[in-house]
């Protein structure tokens, strides 16, 4: 089912007072000098998803704010958006500078963050990533559960689960509580990160079969491994139990096990928040961490780009929206063009940055052109 959006507007949203666009469902390139604001533009169309866009920025920040205002202005985005045979009005924001939470609208009624889950899938990839091989685990973690939720939208709600009882368990264990009380939380606990491994090991083995697909395209070919001991449980197929109920239970065993362990050390050893993604280039026959800057690159896209795929085919969910910022800079000539054709050939709206107009010219007659300067957006179709 297929996703675009045909109109996009941002009030006070970073450096926007207003701002219009309006791309009837085609793909848009934004190009200008650094600072021109092209990188605020996907953040604001990350925010239709859950979380904190693709910045992880407080709610409060992204708020336009004067020389002489502390706080951030309240804030809005709002979008016309083609979903199937229907049109939908969404927008969030906050309503006040102070508010601790946005609020998100469908049609005119209010909706919780998860349900523009329905409407657009966000998928994005930002120069912050560049570094994702030679981060901690914790940055690869964080990018594969992106993509999870790309296609599940209750793994955000798993995760954040995990999140919450995880700070949770940890606060108690300095306090020495109630056994009763801790085993409840470590229960919810095991609960959560149960789902969120098998989501994780799902969106790998998905991951793998379409990457092999894709064979013969002028990206890297990656190998992906999951080296948590949990995820491994996954795809361990032991009795006739079901995985999920297996690690669940193994998983509140195991933290009941190391409460005094987990004490001494001030947090948790052990669970889904300790597991990492290793990728590997096939054709290098090496560790992503050891590939050059612009092979990692071309992995990471190839790893988005086989997710986007894979939902581009499935007809019960919207496809992808793709936010690709400073992409294709980092890319040779073959494998820019070999993006933008795969854009095209999925139908897959796509908004690209760069500062150079050239990058482009390859989507030139495919897609909008916009010149972004001092906040300002300017058309050159």
């Amino acid at each position: 089912m297929r996703s675009a959006i045909n109109a996009l507007r941002l009030t006070d949203f970073r450096a926007y007072a207003e701002a219009q666009l309006a791309p009837r469902g085609r793909s848009v390139f934004l190009f200008g000098p650094n600072g021109a604001g092209k990188t605020n533009l996907l953040e604001a169309l990350s925010f239709f998803s859950p979380g904190r866009g693709l910045r992880g920025s407080a709610l409060a920040d992204v708020g336009r704010r004067g020389p002489s205002e502390a706080v951030g202005r309240a804030w809005a985005i709002s979008a016309d958006v083609d979903v199937g045979d229907h049109q939908a009005r969404i927008g969030t924001g906050l309503e006040g500078p102070g508010d601790a939470r946005r609020r998100v609208r469908i049609a005119g009624e209010t909706a919780p963050p998860s349900a523009l889950a329905d409407i657009l899938r966000p998928m994005w990839l930002t120069p912050a990533q560049d570094r994702l091989f030679l981060d901690p685990p914790s940055e690869r973690r964080r990018f594969l559960d992106r993509l999870v939720l790309a296609a599940e939208p209750g793994h955000g709600a798993w995760a954040s689960d995990y999140e919450k009882a995880l700070r949770e368990r940890g606060r108690l264990l300095a306090e020495q509580p109630d056994p009763a009380w801790l085993s409840a939380l470590e229960a919810r606990m095991a609960k959560a990160g149960a789902r969120l491994v098998m989501g994780r090991a799902a969106t790998v083995e998905v991951l793998r079969a379409e990457i092999a697909r894709r064979e013969g395209r002028p990206f890297p070919r990656a190998r992906l491994v999951l080296t948590g001991a949990w995820e491994r449980m996954a795809g361990d197929g032991q009795g006739g139990e079901p995985a999920a109920a297996r690690i669940e239970r193994a998983l509140a065993d195991a933290l009941a096990q190391g409460r005094t362990r987990d004490a001494a050390a001030g947090r948790a050893l052990d669970g889904p928040h300790r597991g990492d993604l290793a990728v590997f280039d096939v054709d290098k026959d090496r560790p992503a961490a050891e590939c050059s800057t612009g092979e990692q690159k071309a992995l990471v896209l190839n790893l988005v780009l086989a997710q986007a795929a894979r939902l581009s085919r499935t007809e019960s969910a919207p496809t992808p929206i793709l936010l690709l910022d400073e992409v294709a800079a980092h890319l040779d000539p073959i494998r820019r063009a070999a993006l933008f054709d795969e854009i095209e050939t999925l139908d897959l709206q796509a908004f690209l940055t760069g500062t150079d107009e050239q990058l482009f010219e390859a989507l030139k007659g495919r897609a909008m052109g916009v010149h972004a300067e001092a906040s300002r957006l300017t058309v050159r179709d």
